[in-house]
């Protein structure tokens, strides 16, 4: 019987992954979901259309060369099948000029043991951006018996689903603070909405990101989907634009976890780590000040690394302090450039999805609290 998917956390040693890649890559038109999340200072506000030829080749060589250095460190890799995605996108619900890429699989496919489910995103740009990984599920479910290939439910993304007039240029960083601190986002909770990457897997435990790109109502949907694992929210206040959990917590192995220094977990949701012996460690500052050119992500990238194995860590080639902390956390660790393809939906975590890693469902979390992360 051959067994392809399994995966229960990032830290296990991981033997099989999809890793990403630019063709076809689009600036998306601003929606209600995407304008929180451009900065007002930005240079990407406003702008849309196909991404520059030449920076979709450098990060196609960047993405190349991720795939080949992960294949050297015994990981199988399979790639997925690029869409053209300047055009038209409409449903009866609504419509949009354009999707916008598939490199970034980790905001598309959530791995939980023998089954990948495709997200349900709040972004109308996002909505077919699954079919990227189409060809790629049919050939696991054709090849490993157990596999099992889910759809979230699908959105409709109605306008009902946002906040109207939510966005606001003269809004300032600290009223924006204030917003993501008292829980308020531009997504409502007329259904279950929620990005992959906003779902940390902790074996018998799924940590949430409540945020600009994933509800409540998806944590319900996942507390009944999964009634045998334990569905945690949690927040990070310090965060204006708070988007994907894997540049702010990450688990670098059992018992350790690196946290962004700016967005911070709030005391009483760190009490569920520290009563299972979980030490959570500043992350090193960024090496850059700033993105790179067309580029929605945050410089705390920096973070952003794929976990090989216990000891074993990529980390993108320049971020010298986050090199020199993990080496001084006990991993080894495997520089990999690849900042020309941080425009193009995020670093070493997101340019991946977890097929195969060792190992089953653990309770790391066995020492039940009052918890007031529990959903």
């Amino acid at each position: 019987m051959t067994k392809i998917v399994n995966s229960w956390n990032d830290f296990d040693p991981l033997k099989h992954v999809i890793v990403g890649r630019a063709d076809n890559s689009v600036i998306p038109p601003e929606e209600p979901a995407s304008s929180e999340k451009v900065p007002v200072d930005s240079e990407m506000r406003g702008m849309w259309g196909p991404r520059p030829l030449e920076s979709v080749e450098k990060a196609n060589e960047q993405l190349d060369n991720y795939a080949k250095i992960l294949e050297q460190h015994g990981v199988k890799v399979d790639r997925p099948t690029p869409l053209q995605w300047n055009q038209h996108i409409k449903t009866p619900d609504f419509s949009i000029d354009s999707g916008m890429t598939q490199m970034p699989p980790r905001d598309i496919l959530l791995t939980i043991g023998n089954e990948i489910i495709s997200s349900a995103n709040a972004f109308r740009s996002r909505y077919f951006e699954y079919l990227a990984y189409w060809p790629l599920m049919n050939q696991y479910f054709d090849e490993d018996p157990e596999f099992l290939w889910t759809q979230a439910p699908r959105p409709r993304l109605t306008d009902k689903s946002y906040k109207h007039n939510y966005y606001d240029e003269s809004i300032s960083i600290e009223e924006r603070l204030e917003r993501t601190a008292n829980l308020d986002f531009v997504t409502t909770e007329v259904e279950p909405m929620w990005d992959a990457a906003d779902v940390m897997r902790m074996g018998k435990d799924l940590f949430i990101q409540h945020g600009l790109t994933t509800n409540r109502k998806a944590m319900e949907w996942f507390k009944r989907y999964y009634p045998d694992l334990r569905v945690h929210s949690v927040n990070f206040p310090g965060d204006p634009y708070p988007i994907h959990i894997d540049a702010t917590f990450v688990p670098l192995r059992p018992g350790l976890i690196i946290n962004n220094p700016n967005r911070k977990l709030p005391q009483e949701q760190r009490k569920i780590f520290e009563s299972n012996d979980w030490e959570i460690v500043d992350a090193a500052e960024p090496a850059h000040t700033e993105p790179p050119p067309l580029c929605y992500s945050s410089v705390w990238l920096s973070m952003n690394c794929l976990v090989i194995d216990h000891k074993t860590v990529a980390v993108e080639a320049s971020e010298v302090h986050q090199m020199e902390q993990m080496d001084k956390l006990g991993m080894n660790v495997i520089p990999v450039p690849l900042r020309d393809a941080y425009a193009f939906g995020g670093g070493m975590h997101c340019a991946t999805a977890d097929v195969y890693r060792e190992g089953g469902c653990e309770d790391y979390f066995s020492n039940q609290i009052a918890d007031p992360t529990l959903v």
